[in-house]
């Protein structure tokens, strides 16, 4: 029998409501985006983690994070392809694709193909759709 390190998670609406908030929820259950340059992470430098804010689970390294002048924080690839789904996204009027996190379904951005490096690809990821664990220091 295979192992999950990290089972998918299923919970209700409210149970999701009751945990994330008014803000969170909407960009995470509903698919909402943040005001530009109104990002909590948008300014952070330091060496860390970038998790899910719903489930936790590691989406991007502080690595791959760059400055795209976007408005939102940018990563050049997830830590680990594997932990995010990519969907077509036609909400917009225009073809997108949108970044979701794979353990727990929830909405974090958009990825495009205007990125730097080998790659060329910017994840264009809320704020509030994620949290920042900074590397311990020894």
């Amino acid at each position: 029998m295979k192992h999950e390190v990290n089972p998918e998670i299923t919970k209700s609406e409210q149970e999701w409501k009751a945990q994330l908030g008014p803000e969170r929820y909407h960009i995470l259950r509903e698919a909402g985006t943040e005001a530009p340059f109104s990002g909590s992470l948008l300014q952070v430098t330091g060496d860390g983690t970038y998790l899910c804010g719903a489930c936790g689970q590691a989406l991007f390294t502080a690595g791959s994070k760059f400055e795209s002048h976007c408005g939102w924080p940018s990563f050049t690839h997830p830590q680990e392809q594997e932990n995010v789904r990519l969907l077509d996204d036609y909400s917009s009027g225009t073809h997108r694709t949108e970044v979701r996190c794979k353990r727990c379904d929830s909405h974090l951005g958009h990825v495009f193909d205007d990125g730097p490096g080998p790659r060329g690809t910017r994840y264009c990821i809320n704020s509030a759709s994620l949290d920042f664990r900074p590397s311990q220091q020894g």
